[in-house]
């Protein structure tokens, strides 16, 4: 009997020293674009988010997660079921990732009728930001309305008095419209709306050349502005008529596949490589180094879409069993911006600085999108009256 007690109490007292059971790590569901002419854009949110998990080897706030990467080929019905097993079958509490608003709008609802939390890092839909705001809504990047507000600003304080807009006829391709010409004070004499999968644009070549506006706004991301912004140096417009964009339609790496095409194009954006703040000079050198590329506008939005879920994650000891204090925490925006200064308005999308940019040749011979100037600073967007939570 004293042989048996002595046992039990020499295993009790193995078990006090023994390191308890790590828990499982925290799932993410990242549904995102891979595929065809838009598929960098969500490979780019990817490696930025994935870089951050890095940074802390394999955890975001000191806990350990799992990211679920799953390409929606920008099908609303693919990001569907992509999200309706994500949550049920592997219990996902956290999304993030997608890429377009159509499918944005599609998933989001679905997403959040599940009791998960939606972090975005680029489409931003007006709805969301209004009145369908949500609690479990946060947006990182931009509201998509703001973006181009940003660069109807600079088409405004360059002076140029009439405008034509080229958009692709989808939700964010008209909230992209109404942000430009909310802060755009000369005229848009002409809108010309394109297919989301389009990639040959004489028709509208052709129209801009006949109508000679002062700019040409236009929004076109992925493969559909590296098309556009080749055909429109090929049609002799580049050096007559001047371009202002937003930045998904002047990133590192369409202006390194177009070339010679992007030189001038002037274009508006919350970030960019030549940041001088240590958090972003971190971000760009720890990118280089394990993905041999300069970042995007898009990996800085899933760099801080991840860092931001750092700080929840770690707030609440990674147990997203507390959806208040996780929701809290978010809200606090406790994290370090590649952008700075940074905070959410009362619809938890970004308060934030925003910048003029141009395309230039440096001295060593090389394209770089060079800061040229602050625009707007501790800027919201246009739809944060309308959210009541």
């Amino acid at each position: 009997m004293k042989t048996q007690s002595a046992s039990a109490l020499a295993f009790i007292a193995l078990l006090s020293v023994m390191p308890a059971r790590a828990a499982e790590p925290v799932k993410i569901g990242m549904i995102t674009t891979l595929s065809g002419p838009g598929g960098y854009l969500g490979e780019d949110v990817r490696d930025g988010f994935q870089l951050a998990i890095d940074q802390e080897q394999g955890k975001l706030g000191g806990v350990s997660v799992r990211v679920i990467v799953e390409d929606d080929g920008l099908k609303p019905g693919n990001a569907k079921q992509i999200a309706k097993k994500l949550l049920d079958s592997e219990q996902v509490k956290i999304f993030t990732g997608i890429i377009f608003t159509n499918v944005a709008v599609a998933v989001v609802p679905d997403i959040l009728d599940g009791s998960a939390f939606y972090i975005g890092a680029n489409a931003a839909p007006s709805n969301f930001a209004g009145k369908e705001c949500d609690k479990n809504y946060f947006v990182v990047n931009w509201q998509n309305d703001a973006l181009h507000e940003a660069a109807g600003q600079t088409a405004t304080e360059l002076s140029f008095q009439n405008a034509i807009a080229v958009v692709p006829n989808y939700q964010g391709g008209l909230d992209a419209l109404a942000g430009f010409k909310r802060r755009f004070k000369g005229q848009v004499i002409n809108e010309l709306f394109t297919k989301l999968d389009q990639t040959d644009f004489a028709g509208e070549m052709a129209q801009i050349r006949a109508a000679k506006p002062n700019v040409v706004y236009q929004f076109q991301p992925g493969g559909l502005g590296v098309a556009f912004l080749k055909q429109y140096a090929q049609a002799g417009l580049k050096e007559t008529i001047p371009m202002v964009v937003a930045a998904p339609s002047m990133d590192y790496r369409t202006m390194t596949v177009v070339g010679e095409a992007a030189t001038g194009v002037t274009l508006a954006t919350f970030w960019n490589t030549d940041f001088d703040n240590p958090q972003s000079k971190r971000f760009v050198a720890d990118f280089e180094a394990k993905y041999h590329r300069l970042p995007t506008f898009y990996a800085a939005q899933g760099y801080d879409a991840a860092r931001l879920t750092a700080s929840a994650l770690k707030a609440v000891d990674g147990d997203m069993g507390k959806p208040d204090a996780f929701r809290a925490a978010m809200r606090k925006a406790n994290f370090d911006s590649v952008r700075g200064t940074f905070h959410f308005g009362p619809n938890q999308h970004p308060v934030q600085d925003w910048y003029a940019a141009r395309v230039e040749t440096g001295s060593d011979g090389k394209l770089a999108i060079r800061t040229q100037k602050k625009i707007l600073e501790d800027y919201g967007d246009s739809y944060a009256a309308a959210c009541k939570m």
